[in-house]
């Protein structure tokens, strides 16, 4: 290997003697100047906000329900899950926790100290058997205990998938309502970390939507995990809870120390708005608040690419929570308002959380959108071991998906008879013909497509907006213009 030594002399006459770094500018912060989750406004970091949660009850006798002398503690997201199965041990004698290690705390620590605080006979370690833990959860919730139990990984619950989908979520129906395991919850870390890689970075969730008699909860901070916890230990359905495992140190609130239940089934509007509706779970949650923080501020290196008519929009963010049954109601009424939908979620695209959602969506809300809805999700392939970061949906791809399905402008046509010189072409699939209208920019933009598949002169006397079929699509397309007046 070359290499060359430099002697002070030398070393200015080779680079001079102007300084090779600046201190006129503040350097960014390590983490750059969008909100991460340590940083995120969504955490409710103060008693009274902490409180004030929407949807939160709660469980002890006072059914008042002021928040006037009730206490907070700041926890993590862990913290907040092992306090939430400390009070359910704590109230019913029946409840009994066990998994992988979770007697020595469990791999994230969410079991630390329950051994000692209830008894090995309560808490206890289980074989490495994802099957045989789900199988003796159910026989332990058919003989009436409330059963919590610990998939070390949501990437090692396939093994599991028969006990939870063909036993679970079916011995009510298989009884005739004589039995039930509904004091069963299956407790699992999910969603990436950044270099988990194929096995250790998975989001199953999807893979259970058709599991009918179970539900799946997802919380994205530590008062969201423990109020939905408690809720799903006490609902009287299976519930397979995830915990967003990259969200157990890095989520931090003032969580309400008292027994407290948030509702299963209901999504919360965390931003309201009127142009785009963004929907999401777990981590992603912050993904899309940092998205939504780079459209209204662009750093300098996206300021370009990001129209000052867009920086103003008003975009709704809703965190679904509960992914089974999710509320239909609170996304649709949503999406009628705001005519437009983007889906976040880690999985991948094909037959994925979001595939259900946008197919009720497109149902229900057909004649009020202006644009199709568009997923934004990790890729069809197996997480990386390397370069995570690109596969999953990061705030600059939930961005351009933001950017791609609303109006930039408004088309301003030309009158009836005038000449005009086309510059440039775009093609859409035909949305409702409420948006045709209004001349919105809608789908898949191809700049000067083919003009092999239609005729179009470069220049011809603009009547309309141009419909056409081509010859290898029977669809309609919509296509608009960028055009100079002659």
């Amino acid at each position: 290997m070359l290499t060359t030594k430099f002697s002070a002399r030398s070393f200015r006459r080779f680079f001079g003697t102007r300084r090779l770094n600046s201190t006129i500018a503040e350097p960014p912060p390590a983490g750059g100047h969008l909100p991460s989750v340590a940083t995120s406004q969504l955490l409710r970091s103060t008693r009274d906000s902490a409180l004030r949660t929407p949807g939160l009850v709660f469980s002890d006798e006072d059914a008042s329900n002021l928040v006037g002398g009730r206490e907070t503690r700041k926890m993590n997201t862990y913290q907040a899950v092992r306090d939430a199965m400390s009070l359910a041990m704590s109230k019913d004698d029946t409840a009994v926790v066990f998994g992988e290690d979770v007697a020595f705390g469990g791999v994230f620590r969410c079991t630390m100290g329950l051994a000692e605080e209830f008894g090995k006979e309560r808490v206890f370690n289980t074989p490495l058997t994802e099957q045989g833990i789900a199988g003796f959860g159910i026989g332990l919730a058919l003989m009436g205990h409330t059963a919590i139990a610990e998939i070390q990984f949501a990437d090692y619950i396939y093994p599991a998938f028969d006990q939870l989908v063909n036993e679970a979520a079916k011995i009510r129906y298989r009884s005739g309502g004589q039995y039930n395991v509904g004091g069963l919850t299956i407790r699992t870390p999910t969603m990436s970390v950044g270099h988990g890689g194929l096995y250790h970075s998975q989001s199953p969730e999807g893979f259970f939507m058709a599991a009918s008699g179970l539900k799946i909860v997802i919380p994205r901070s530590p008062i969201q995990a423990k109020g939905l916890l408690l809720s799903s230990i006490r609902d009287p359905n299976p519930v397979i809870f995830m915990e967003p495992k990259i969200l157990y140190r890095s989520a931090v609130e003032q969580v309400p120390i008292d027994d407290f239940e948030l509702p299963l089934g209901e999504a919360e509007v965390l931003t309201t708005g009127s142009d785009l509706t963004l929907l999401t779970w777990g981590t992603p949650v912050y993904h899309c608040e940092a998205a939504l923080h780079m459209l209204a501020s662009p750093p300098s290196s996206l300021e370009s690419l990001i129209p000052p008519s867009l920086r103003s929009a008003k975009i709704e963010l809703i965190d679904l929570r509960s992914v089974l049954p999710w509320d239909v109601e609170t996304v649709t009424q949503s999406v009628k308002r705001t005519g437009r939908l983007v889906i976040v979620h880690e999985a991948g695209l094909t037959a994925g959380v979001g595939a259900e959602i946008s197919a009720e969506v497109q149902k229900r809300c057909f004649l009020k959108l202006n644009a199709p809805v568009r997923r934004v999700t990790g890729w069809d392939i197996p997480v990386a071991l390397q370069y995570e970061k690109f596969h999953i949906p990061d705030s600059i791809r939930v961005l351009d998906a933001a950017l791609v399905i609303h109006p930039c402008t408004t088309i301003s046509f030309p009158p009836d008879g005038v000449r005009v010189k086309i510059i440039q072409s775009a093609m859409f699939v035909l949305p409702p013909f409420s948006a045709v209208r209004r001349g919105h920019s809608l789908l898949k933009s191809l700049p000067l497509w083919n003009r092999a598949n239609v005729i179009n002169p470069s220049y011809f006397l603009y009547r309309q907006p141009l419909l056409f079929t081509s010859k290898n699509n029977p669809n309609i397309y919509l296509v608009l213009h960028v055009f100079v007046w002659r």
